[in-house]
């Protein structure tokens, strides 16, 4: 378009906050996991647990993001 916008639903500055969803969530709930493992004494089993949901939790976010923009181009 002429007037600067645009008809793609994702650009530079939404890829940007794409990663940082997937990477919050994923260091986010190892942390989480982490501090859980180390109040409770049991080594690696919350910390891998909090990587599990971490990485779902951000593909979902992620999945629901791109979509709703490539369906909406204008509302992103």
């Amino acid at each position: 378009m002429a007037d600067g916008g645009s008809r793609d639903g994702l650009r530079g500055r939404d890829l940007i906050g794409l990663g940082g969803l997937l990477a919050g969530s994923v260091i986010g709930c190892t942390a989480l996991g982490y501090l859980l493992d180390q109040a409770a004494g049991s080594d690696p089993v919350f910390t891998l647990v909090g990587i599990a949901i971490g990485m779902v939790g951000g593909g979902v976010g992620f999945w629901v993001r791109v979509r709703s923009a490539l369906r909406d181009p204008g509302s992103s």
